[in-house]
């Protein structure tokens, strides 16, 4: 399934593209987790302003 995933992200459209992994903290646990997306080159610091 990796080579899938990378043949795809490598077209013209998906080196655009960023993987962002942002982590926040649960407001129910109060535990660590972490929200993994894929964000739009130009979108990162906006999306990691949230």
């Amino acid at each position: 399934m990796a080579k899938k995933t990378v043949a795809t992200l490598q077209t013209k459209d998906g080196r655009s593209f960023t993987k962002v992994i942002k982590m926040f903290k649960s407001p129910k646990t109060g535990a660590y987790a972490f929200d993994e997306k894929m964000v739009p080159a130009e979108q990162v610091k906006d999306y990691l302003k949230k």
